[in-house]
């Protein structure tokens, strides 16, 4: 499913970024291919999709014009078919260096016209939802260009619209003429051969009044390589570019398009398609930094609004930490003078009572008074998400994961995570033995199936309702089976191979030693109340990266790029010592109000972030203009699922930034 390929995580797992701190480079291994002129060259077509509806459909579902004998799918890694990736072939001839010039493609029928009462046609339905097709040639995604009397725009991310609602009629047009420019380099070590550096694509509506050939025998003959163009049928009137009687040659452009008397092309009835093909030499371009333009989106996000989000970032872990300097560091200080002294003749005379975080001593290491099993699951899954983030992002910073490998990021993702199941195992194990659990089977059991099984059964739920809407979200059958595999064939045996040697391992020491008889918790202030530290826990963590996550959520839902792991390495820094430091912070207080309890408080303290982020959420989602019930349920089922995979992972932070916090002051006082 789509939202899979963010890894059923965290919901900045699916990062593709290129700023100043992270450029993208090509490893050994991805080799460029080179071109001599006339060599054909394939453009491929891609799932289409939409921002409205959240859900890609096969290109071919819609009745574009398919190559002699039926488009045959590319093969693909797992990772393209968990994204909804179906890259197949088109009947679009392209030659190294051949201009082309309004191209015949094919006549094909679009169904029934538009009219009040009658159901529209599947194209006019996918125009309405605002579908874009994306296309492919040598592995480089097409570029969109849109031009009207004033300016001209290009657009690196979302392809190009399938057509577009006139304002005025109310009408759905088909965009049936695209200009197909390519930009080429070339080649420094090989004579007379190219490579391909820049694919643009500017679709215009033109309303081709035709007459069809009615033997079109010899047309379909010809040989793929012929120079002989392919003509089905006759224009009555054609724009200059299309007219064979022009004096000179020249390719289709919006002032053709928009001459008096030419009208677009409706969604309806028989259409006639063509295209245009225009190379351009770019001297300037290597094919190494094509990329570049893409995951900058042409500088459409500026490195200054990143910058401004480290600022704000760093601001925030400041002034927690002056709160730390200001509050423990100061108060600890105290507390350790008061509790290591002597006493006096005349204090132990009054026999003063003892006040604050010291009383709990005999209780601060108690086992978590609710479910210490499904708290050790709990901290043993978030260890292992909070190392496969860790992973994927340093490896993307690296450059590990191009973006022209497409599916890299996902299958990383899924792969890391199923490979660091020992580390989930592992720490539930080396809890639960700490806690005196007995029942170490189940507890392991649960590690290995808890999480996935949530995950994968919201997975298998979507993609039946993604079956039902015919989209290219729903994987195979097969794919299915792969899951599964790597789930209980290697994720399941690593979880327990994990949990094996953490039981092996001595229980976790602490300094001081628990007593058999509970303290009484006194009445505790309203402001160390759990939902006003739910309240106040989250949101710092959640202030010094919200800005980071629209970019993120736009990789997500709106087809951007997203490649600067620079910057995301440094707010994920960021957010691990603000969650640390918040936790610490209210744990200390809580000591100071002689409450122990504070196993699950800290994991919740720190794990509220992931409640601002599914909040966040949904106020992106009103950017969507979404309004079908299934991508309602897309949208918030994968969007509560990335929450709770980061609710684990940043309670799993909070719980062990207190542990060691506990273990330091308590091991710091003499014990009477």
């Amino acid at each position: 499913m789509t939202m899979l390929r963010h890894a059923v995580a965290v919901a900045m797992a699916a990062f593709l970024f290129g700023g100043k701190l992270a450029t993208a480079f090509y490893l050994p291994g991805v080799n460029p291919q080179s071109f001599a002129e006339g060599d054909t060259v394939k453009l491929k077509v891609n799932k289409m999709t939409s921002t409205k509806t959240l859900l890609p459909v096969d290109y071919y579902r819609l009745p574009f014009c398919a190559p002699e004998g039926g488009p045959k799918m590319d093969n693909e890694n797992l990772g393209e078919f968990l994204a909804g990736d179906r890259i197949e072939s088109s009947p679009y001839r392209l030659k190294m260096k051949t201009e082309m010039y309004c191209e015949q493609l094919c006549i094909t029928n679009l169904g029934r016209a538009e009219k009040r009462g009658v159901s529209p046609n599947k194209v006019v339905r996918a125009i309405r939802k605002q579908y874009h097709n994306n296309w492919i040639v040598d592995n480089l995604s097409a570029a969109s260009k849109a031009e009207d009397e004033e300016t001209i725009t290009t657009r690196y991310w979302q392809g190009f619209p399938v057509g577009f609602v006139a304002t005025d009629t109310k009408k759905a047009y088909i965009h049936n003429h695209v200009n197909i420019e390519i930009m080429y380099h070339a080649v420094e070590t090989e004579e007379n051969k190219y490579r391909i550096v820049r694919f643009t694509v500017e679709p215009f509506s033109i309303e081709h009044k035709f007459e069809a050939k009615e033997d079109d025998d010899d047309d379909d003959a010809i040989e793929e390589g012929t120079e002989k163009p392919i003509e089905f049928a006759k224009i009555n009137n054609p724009i200059a570019s299309c007219n064979p009687k022009a004096s000179k040659k020249e390719h289709t452009n919006f002032d053709m398009v928009t001459a008096e008397g030419q009208m677009p092309q409706e969604a309806s009835g028989q259409v006639l398609f063509t295209y245009d093909v225009t190379w351009i030499e770019n001297k300037e371009l290597h094919w190494a930094s094509r990329w570049d333009i893409y995951l900058s989106m042409d500088d459409a996000i500026p490195a200054k609004v990143h910058w401004l989000s480290i600022a704000n970032s760093v601001v925030i872990v400041l002034v927690l930490s002056a709160m730390i300097a200001a509050i423990l560091v100061r108060n600890l200080r105290r507390d350790f003078a008061r509790y290591n002294r002597l006493a006096t003749d005349e204090e132990k005379a009054e026999d003063l009572e003892e006040f604050g975080w010291k009383l709990v001593h005999a209780d601060v290491f108690r086992p978590p008074n609710y479910s210490p099993l499904l708290f050790s699951v709990a901290c043993g899954t978030g260890a292992q998400i909070l190392c496969m983030v860790i992973f994927t992002i340093i490896f993307s910073t690296m450059g590990f994961l191009s973006p022209a490998n497409r599916g890299a990021l996902l299958m990383a993702e899924l792969l890391l995570y199923v490979l660091l199941g020992s580390v989930a195992g592992y720490t539930t194990a080396r809890l639960y033995k700490t806690f005196k659990g007995k029942t170490w089977q189940k507890a392991t059991a649960l590690t290995a199936l808890g999480f996935p099984g949530i995950a994968f059964g919201f997975f298998f739920f979507m993609d039946i309702v993604a079956f039902a809407n015919g989209s290219t979200d729903a994987v195979p059958f097969t794919t299915m089976v792969v899951l599964l595999v790597l789930w209980f064939g290697i994720s399941t045996p690593l979880v327990f191979f994990g949990a094996y040697f953490g039981y092996k391992q001595d229980p976790i020491e602490f300094p001081v030693n628990t007593s058999s008889i509970p303290r009484q918790i006194p009445d505790q202030p309203w402001f160390m109340g759990i939902p006003f530290t739910l309240a106040i826990g989250g949101i710092l963590p959640f202030g010094a990266c919200f800005v980071e996550l629209y970019f993120i959520l736009g990789s997500m839902w709106m087809d951007q790029y997203y490649y600067v792991f620079g910057f995301l390495f440094l707010v994920f820094v960021i957010l691990i010592i603000t969650c640390a430091e918040i936790t610490v912070l209210f744990c200390y207080f809580q000591l100071c109000g002689e409450n122990y309890h504070w196993w699950w408080r800290s994991f919740s303290t720190a794990g509220s972030t992931a409640m601002y982020v599914f909040m966040y959420s949904v106020v992106y989602f009103k950017q969507l203009e979404a309004n079908s019930f299934a991508t309602y349920m897309l949208y918030f089922g994968y969007m509560g699922l990335t929450s709770l995979g980061l609710f684990l992972m940043t309670g799993f932070i909070g719980v062990l930034s207190c542990l060691w916090f506990n273990k330091t002051i308590f091991a710091s006082i003499k014990i009477d």
